[in-house]
């Protein structure tokens, strides 16, 4: 069965090679953009779909009144929605309008106890709901926080404690704030998970450490195996996490480089415990292919995350370039992005951030910020989902209705349809739809309500036919003991 599965799936790498690049130029879905729009069916296979979102030009220091960004490795966008870049080799932050078209302020330093400080390599930015600016400020060791104007408030560094190692270094990446001001900070080479410090600068403990499982086979083969092929393998710690974003809830949507290609992202809830849900096929990991050739071997490398709101969140694939956003209950709904030289495209994509409708996506190579508009096909997606998620499914329903009329075979919108009808009581056409969606768990349900749903209407017939029944087994009986006595009877006369 394995065996069938993996030549299925070979099967269906081969055919993705065959209709991304050998059928592009002739689908129906071929638009003028520079990269593939797809995504995958129940089995896992490949298909064509319409872009969800399509370039919509790039933005560079120049273009905004300052110098060159030099290898920007974060952005985000404020509660005022201003546009915050760590343009980590120009040592600054640069801060953008609303609108991306011209520069706000550039700081460069800021006065600390009389005395002018400045940063060394910033690497990640976030300005929390208070409007205070925090950044991972790398090479000087230290978070620092800002106003908004950049006027200094506050350092953290060196923390302190029993848990961590006695030579920790601690080299801050990332950075967020939740609605109670903690700070969630991802410090290079730190395995065991995330940071978190309190309002007042005090570290409290590690957060959302991910387990690492060591198979019986793997514990098996260390036994045998000889101390020089024990230390080739690879170690067993923990991955680090590589990006971060926080909802209003305080979940953080955390992001890591998953060796399996599954699960590259975690919702973590205030006790650190991992809430995601994965869908149907188990997998939040980015492309379920990964080719065996050149810069595409193995599973995708997730870098950044960025939440969407009604439950969505898109995630930055840096190795291939590509940006993939799901739902709240995992569904992937969506793919856009490559790696190239045309517009639209990347070479070295670092963060993800949203605006006004737009996804936005900063390259470090370029040194610029790489706009993306929803189209009508993504547009229509993003409103079912957030109708499905605010418990509107019936208005949903003529939403799902035309996205099938742009993506004919898509199975999203068939199982959000069933899903709808699921919740309206109308089983009978939930099936129809969630068969199309191919959507066994919630075709399961509706089966068992129909059927449910016949026995109660028929109950009366079905008792009816039950005493019938019953009755007309009753008589058989009696008639077959009568025969049964009448031929004794006869048989006795006859010896006689």
């Amino acid at each position: 069965m394995r065996r069938r599965k993996l030549i299925q799936k070979m099967t269906a790498f081969f055919l993705t090679g065959t209709v991304l690049f050998g059928m592009m130029g002739q689908s129906a879905f071929a638009e003028e953009i520079p990269y593939d729009t797809y995504n995958y069916n129940y089995r896992d296979y490949v298909v064509l779909t319409p872009a969800a979102y399509v370039p919509d030009g790039a933005v560079t220091g120049q273009d905004v009144g300052t110098t060159a960004l030099s290898e920007p490795q974060d952005f985000c966008v404020s509660p005022e929605g201003l546009i915050y870049i760590a343009d980590m080799k120009n040592n600054r932050i640069v801060v953008l309008d609303e609108e991306m078209k011209q520069t706000v302020r550039v700081i460069e330093s800021f006065t600390r106890d009389g005395k002018e400080d400045t940063f060394n390599q910033p690497y990640g930015v976030c300005v929390s709901e208070k409007g205070l600016l925090y950044v991972a400020d790398s090479m000087n060791k230290r978070i620092v926080v800002l106003s908004a104007e950049g006027e200094f408030i506050k350092i953290i560094d060196n923390p302190q404690s029993e848990i961590l190692e006695e030579n920790f270094d601690f080299v801050p990446i990332k950075v967020t704030v939740d609605y109670a001001d903690r700070v969630y900070v991802i410090s290079r080479n730190a395995f065991e998970g995330i940071l978190v410090f309190e309002s007042d600068g005090s570290f409290t403990g590690y957060f959302g450490t991910i387990e690492v499982k060591i198979t019986l086979w793997e514990k098996f083969w260390r036994k045998l195996a000889t101390k020089e092929e024990r230390s080739k393998q690879q170690l067993y710690i923990p991955t680090e996490f590589t990006g971060m974003d926080v909802d209003g809830g305080g979940f953080i949507y955390a992001t890591n480089i998953d060796s399996e290609g599954k699960q590259a992202v975690r919702r973590l809830n205030p006790q650190g415990k991992d809430v995601i849900q994965k869908g149907e096929n188990e997998n939040v990991g980015g492309d379920v292919w990964s080719g065996t050739y050149g810069d595409y071997s193995g599973p995708s490398e997730i870098t950044d995350v960025v939440y969407r709101g009604k439950g969505m969140y898109s995630l930055l694939d840096r190795k291939r370039g590509r940006v993939f956003t799901y739902d709240k209950e995992g569904n992937l709904l969506y793919i856009f992005g490559g790696l190239g030289s045309q517009e639209g495209t990347f070479t070295t994509p670092v963060a993800i951030e949203q605006v006004n409708g737009q996804i936005l996506v900063l390259d470090a190579y370029y040194g610029a910020i790489m706009k993306f508009s929803q189209t009508e096909y993504g547009s229509l997606i993003n409103e079912a989902v957030g109708l499905r998620y605010d418990g509107d499914e019936t208005k949903a329903i003529s939403i799902w209705e035309q996205v099938l009329r742009l993506d004919e075979n898509n199975e999203l919108a068939n199982s959000g349809i069933g899903k709808a009808y699921l919740t309206a009581g109308e089983n009978q056409k939930a099936m129809k739809y969630l068969k199309l969606g191919m959507n066994r768990k919630y075709y399961s349900i509706a089966w068992k309500r129909y059927r449910n749903e016949i026995l109660t209407e028929n109950m009366n017939l079905i008792m009816s036919g039950v005493i019938l029944l019953i009755l007309l087994i009753l008589i058989y009986k009696k008639i077959l003991k009568k025969r049964i006595l009448k031929g004794k009877e006869q048989k006795g006369g006859a010896c006689g």
